[in-house]
């Protein structure tokens, strides 16, 4: 990481503009209301996002409902899959252990979890299991946790041993501690008696979950995206709400409930790039509708589900018969009026008292909702016509976004506009993931929107460096200058989430993504820091921000400048944000107007983002490539000088 510039001072300006770069800031004339949902979060299970991310559950087909109905496990001895009697209905299938046949055989099986079962030394991990015998006597299991290519004279970690009793299956759970940390281990249980023993369900999560929540989500991921202070959090997704086929669609009711009975579905990223295939890619579900209710209002966020709108994903069906047809979605739509119920709902509602069962009676304020995610064409104009219709009668409350498309323009685009705007749906989602170039060419994107109808929600962007389709600082500062635009059209842009938002670094489909993981650990990108520079510094109100009187948006004669301002009427400050995307250090003047008599500025609080490695960026073998600096200055009056280094994002936070 490179030095960053220097403050070069206060300097107050006396009658003559200053020479370099002037941005003239009308204090005294605030604009649009900057929305509290501006800068947010949207999270899809691509990339081992869910099941072997965010929630932390560590044992891979826990209840034996995978196709390959032993995938992830290894079994030893005599073992059988069974789908009678079991204690789930959605999920039908169990094993039994039973007698190996001779005294010194095991029978029993082992998990591979995801990337392997890893565990922490000392750590409190809770094991659980659905069990019963299979005959009159009593049995026994013994669970360890395992080193596989241990070194000295035992595997063994932990290990406990649990008695199960009677033919009614009941919740067994004990916890392990294990006595080294391991990567790359295993789960392994053991029949340890001669009566047989069936299990369902067997589940193990870390004890140190967000908020020590059983069952919970991970501490450490759910603690980024805190961090961010998101306005906004959107869920499920994303490409998986469609599926390849309407079976494999998201469909939020199988998602709530006992865990234990939330049924499995594909997750379309297992097969959609053959040359990143992963076979063992499902959704169990237990990260549900909610739990993602529950984690927004944790972490301060707006829920904003997506629902499907009885396409499946059109790049991958091109045959209409492959989708719902427009008069036949009853099922759909009532889908979305349930789950407005579900989270707003009295408890005396149906939905409501599902939702209070779970441990939540208060209402969750579901004031937002998509309908589809990236459909484009008149097929989907006629099915979401009839949501919004019957939206609009049953559920007025809530704001419908509809879709632009998957492109940032073009023919899809220019048609979807006009009809959403006819819709009349209240914010449209526009997606891009654009190179380098794209990105500085947009600064001026949203100054031409018309400022009636529908707003804007930029629900997946991200800069795509040419030839170099992975996180590096130089796409992170394009991002940055794009977003000067954003902000300084708030009175058309409400909302805007970055896409994707985690990857596991053994296990991902797509890149960049915002934020990086392993079992053990996880790295904010680039991206991250200049979304939660944004997200922290936002501000409440727009202000007038020119050079030669026009908006500092990269454009010529601008030097590669880009800028924005706000006024933070909650704590008394003005926010300026300005990045310098050009490859030269430049000289900015910000000179403050509008102040009323003998007020001026006497503090300014500086953060900074740089790197001299375009191509670089924060990796779990170096997380620290790139980090914001603070800093602190004292001024005295109503404007200053300072220096942007190149291919820097600077935000000044003044009082």
């Amino acid at each position: 990481m490179k030095p960053f510039a220097a403050f070069l001072g206060a300097t107050l300006i006396a009658g003559n503009a200053l020479a370099g770069n002037q941005f003239d800031i009308n204090v005294g004339k605030p604009g649009a209301d900057i929305s509290p949902t501006m800068y947010g979060l949207f999270f899809e299970d691509i990339n081992y996002g869910a099941d072997g991310g965010l929630y932390a559950e560590m044992i891979k087909n826990r209840s034996f409902e995978f196709p390959d109905r032993l995938m992830g496990w290894r079994s030893f001895g005599n073992i059988e899959v069974r789908d009678t009697d079991g204690p789930f209905d959605r999920n039908p299938h169990y094993v039994r252990l039973s007698d190996p046949g001779h005294g010194e055989k095991r029978t029993g099986l082992d998990n591979e979890g995801f990337f392997g079962v890893s565990f922490k030394a000392d750590s409190v991990y809770r094991l659980s299991v659905w069990s019963r015998t299979a005959s009159d006597a009593p049995s026994r299991i013994k669970v360890e946790l395992i080193e596989p290519d241990a070194d000295g004279e035992s595997q063994v970690c932990a290990d406990v041993k649990i008695d199960v009793k009677g033919f009614e299956w009941k919740r067994y759970t004990a916890e392990l501690r294990p006595d080294r940390t391991v990567a790359k281990g295993r789960l392994r249980i053991f029949l340890d008696s001669p009566a047989a023993v069936d299990l369902e369900h067997v589940s193990l999560l870390p004890a140190d979950t967000w908020k020590g929540r059983e069952g919970g989500l991970r501490r450490d991921l759910v603690q980024r995206l805190a961090d961010i202070h998101p306005g906004v959090f959107r869920f499920p997704g994303g490409c998986i709400v469609e599926g390849t086929e309407l079976p494999d669609r998201y469909q939020w009711k199988n998602t709530v409930g006992p865990v234990e009975n939330r049924p499995l579905n594909l997750n379309r990223w297992h097969y959609t790039f053959p040359h990143r295939f992963f076979p063992d890619y499902f959704q169990t579900y237990g990260l549900g509708f909610y739990e993602y209710f529950l984690l927004s209002e944790e972490i301060g966020a707006a829920p904003l589900p997506v629902l499907n709108v009885g396409l499946v994903c059109q790049y991958q069906n091109h045959d209409p018969k492959a989708h719902v047809p427009a008069d036949s979605l009853d099922e759909y739509i009532r889908d979305a009026i349930d789950l407005v119920e579900f989270a707003n709902g009295d408890t005396t509602t149906t939905w409501g008292a599902l939702r209070a069962q779970m441990g939540h009676p208060a209402p969750f304020g579901l004031k937002y909702m998509a309908i589809g995610n990236e459909q484009w064409g008149p097929e989907y104009v006629e099915r979401l016509k009839p949501f919004v219709e019957a939206m609009r009668r049953e559920c007025p409350e809530i704001e419908i976004i509809g879709s632009s498309g998957p492109d940032s323009e073009g023919d899809k685009f220019d048609y979807l506009w006009p009809e959403m705007k006819r819709l009349d749906v209240d914010l449209v989602d526009e997606h891009f993931y654009r190179p380098n170039d794209w990105f500085l060419s947009q600064g001026m994107r949203y100054d031409g929107y018309s400022r009636k109808g529908p707003k804007v929600f930029a629900g997946e962007y991200a800069c795509h460096t040419p030839g170099y389709k992975r996180n590096n600082y130089g796409a992170a500062i394009c991002e940055a200058a794009f977003m000067t635009g954003l902000e300084r059209n708030a009175d058309v842009v409400r909302m805007a989430t970055y896409a994707p938002l985690f990857a596991h670094v053994e296990g991902w489909q797509w890149r960049p993504d915002m934020i990086w993981f392993d079992n053990f650990e996880s790295v904010p990108t680039s991206s991250y820091f200049v979304q939660q520079m944004y997200a922290t510094n936002k501000g409440t109100r727009v202000l007038p921000l020119t050079m030669d009187g026009k908006p500092v948006a990269g454009q010529e004669g601008q030097n590669g400048l880009f800028a924005t301002a706000a006024l933070d009427e909650d704590n008394g400050t003005t926010i300026v944000k300005v990045v310098n995307t050009g490859d030269t250090p430049q000289s900015v003047d910000l000179v403050f107007k509008g102040l009323k008599k003998n007020r001026r500025y006497t503090s300014c609080k500086v953060v900074t983002l740089s790197s001299d490695n375009l191509r670089g960026d924060n990796t779990l073998q170096a997380p620290d490539a790139v980090r914001p600096v603070e800093s602190a200055i004292d001024i005295d009056g109503t404007s200053f000088t300072t220096e942007i280094a190149s291919q820097t994002f600077k935000v000044f936070i003044l009082k």
